[in-house]
């Protein structure tokens, strides 16, 4: 999950509610705004009613962690201080390319987006539920890419079949 805000909804708003103590119906409204903009308020962050990877990580919801381009921000930060690359904040081209020279190294999926895998492989949060989250999640994510390539491979050979290859 890149970012919750106000509109959303689903699993991730509810478990956002949950962490900031509102109604937890799963709809990212007026209420739930408001309680995250005194949430980062109260813990320093950018107050501007959004959750991202900043919010996410300082709430313990690392599995909601993704960077990806476009991504800035103090947890853009420590991965780039983790990759030993110019730590400006701002996920940029550098970046990308640093994520997937790393992916590559260690046998990941080299997209240049950091999600649980990449983030688990990294060791970025120092928390010990961090450790035990991003397992959990990366282990489900790899779950579902073999679904998925599963069900491409499937497709693909009913295909090949159709046109006779």
């Amino acid at each position: 999950m890149a970012i919750l805000l106000r509109g959303l909804r689903g699993e991730p708003v509810r478990r956002l509610q949950e962490k900031l103590g509102v109604d937890a119906d799963g709809v990212f409204g007026g209420g739930t705004e408001k309680a995250l903009k005194d949430y980062q308020k109260a813990n320093g962050l950018k107050v501007d009613g959004i959750a991202g990877p900043d919010t996410f990580a300082q709430m313990g919801l690392f599995d909601l962690v993704l960077l990806r381009r476009g991504t800035r921000g103090t947890t853009v930060k420590k991965l780039q201080e983790k990759l030993g690359i110019d730590a400006d904040g701002k996920f940029g081209p550098g970046t990308a390319k640093a994520v997937k020279a790393f992916q590559e190294e260690n046998g990941l999926k080299a997209d240049g987006i950091v999600g649980p895998n990449s983030l688990a492989k990294l060791n970025l949060f120092n928390e010990p539920a961090a450790k035990q989250i991003l397992g959990s999640a990366a282990e489900a994510a790899e779950d579902v890419w073999d679904t998925i390539e599963e069900a491409a491979e499937g497709a693909l050979d009913k295909v090949k079949k159709m046109f006779g290859f």
